[in-house]
């Protein structure tokens, strides 16, 4: 876990983005630390990309602050960017020329970039075997990872990364899991856009879910799913009286389509009868309480801990993830 003391990198200060009359940014604010991986989620038309495009400069913010090792991105670009490399959708390579010859190339856009930090990103991202090979026969982990190298030659301190598991096997996801891992683990700050609500899971100290516009919440992934209420499995007779009780008790709500929030595999074991409430550890005692009290049996009752799946559903009301 990242330690909250380490150097803020990245600062997402109250921006704010308008396209005519429309804003599609409304506040955003975070921050990202050195040594971090971070989060980014958000459903479709979140605004996700707009904010990405606004931390590389591509568009500028209507209003609010970023920036990078204290540069403001919008006022001193050249010397926020130099600290900034970064994936913004697919890694866009010649196919034609070698991976070597690909950073050659991109190398002498920048200063002081040699044939010796060359060969260490190639190193870095484990592509000596092949980088002497044409793009065009790569596969698409192999040209994500390439891309990433690119993003390192200029020895950044924040590496952005736009969906960079997008369309690897499983195979390639943990693969890229782990040298995303080992990066921060060398004080890099990583920014990670996907998707993939499990791969964040299991990738992030941090996250941010970010719907229409605004951020709904920013924390530890653990953090955010201890302090949000879990689901509960009830297995009572009579079920209907059951249902009526906990319909009553404050804090408890009765989730009507169970298939919207759990996972297949919890479905697949309850009993046809089960009712399922969303419901805070400390306030289930209450309701156990209660249907002791009216009589009703109760013949299981199974707390589910809520994944971030199921957190990002409850905090953007079930909106698809982009």
């Amino acid at each position: 876990m990242v330690d909250l003391q380490q150097k803020i990198v990245l600062s997402v200060e109250q921006v704010k983005k308008k396209i005519g009359r429309k804003w599609i940014i409304q506040g955003v604010t975070f921050d990202v630390r050195a040594g971090e991986i971070f989060g980014f989620l958000g459903p479709n038309g979140a605004g996700k990309t707009t904010t990405i495009r606004m931390l590389v400069d591509l568009i500028k913010p209507t209003e609010g602050v970023i920036k990078v090792c204290g540069y403001d991105v919008n006022r001193q670009q050249e010397q926020a960017l130099q600290y900034v490399g970064s994936i913004v959708e697919n890694p866009e390579m010649y196919t034609y020329l070698t991976g070597w010859e690909n950073l050659e190339h991109f190398a002498r856009m920048q200063h002081n970039i040699d044939d010796d930090r060359i060969r260490e990103v190639v190193e870095i991202v484990r592509m000596d075997k092949r980088i002497h090979d044409k793009v065009r026969t790569y596969s698409l982990g192999m040209r994500q990872r390439l891309g990433i190298a690119q993003a390192l030659l200029g020895r950044p301190k924040l590496l952005i990364l736009d969906e960079p598991t997008n369309g690897l096997d499983p195979k390639g996801i943990k693969e890229m899991r782990e040298f995303i891992k080992r990066l921060a683990a060398e004080g890099m700050a990583v920014f990670v856009s996907s998707h993939l609500l499990s791969e964040i899971q299991l990738l992030c100290d941090r996250v941010a879910i970010i719907s229409r516009g605004k951020v709904l919440a920013v924390g530890g992934v653990e953090e955010l799913i201890a302090e949000s209420a879990g689901y509960v499995v009830w297995h009572l007779h009579p079920a209907n009286q059951g249902r009526s009780i906990l319909q009553q008790v404050q804090q408890c709500e009765v989730v009507e389509r169970p298939e919207a929030v759990l996972d297949d595999s919890v479905l697949a074991g309850m009993p046809e009868e089960s009712i399922v409430t969303r419901i805070r550890e400390e306030d289930t005692p209450d309701a156990v309480k209660r249907l002791v009290a009216a009589g009703v049996e109760i013949l299981g009752v199974n707390r589910i801990n809520p994944t971030l799946e199921q957190l990002f559903l409850q905090m953007t009301e079930g909106e698809s993830i982009e």
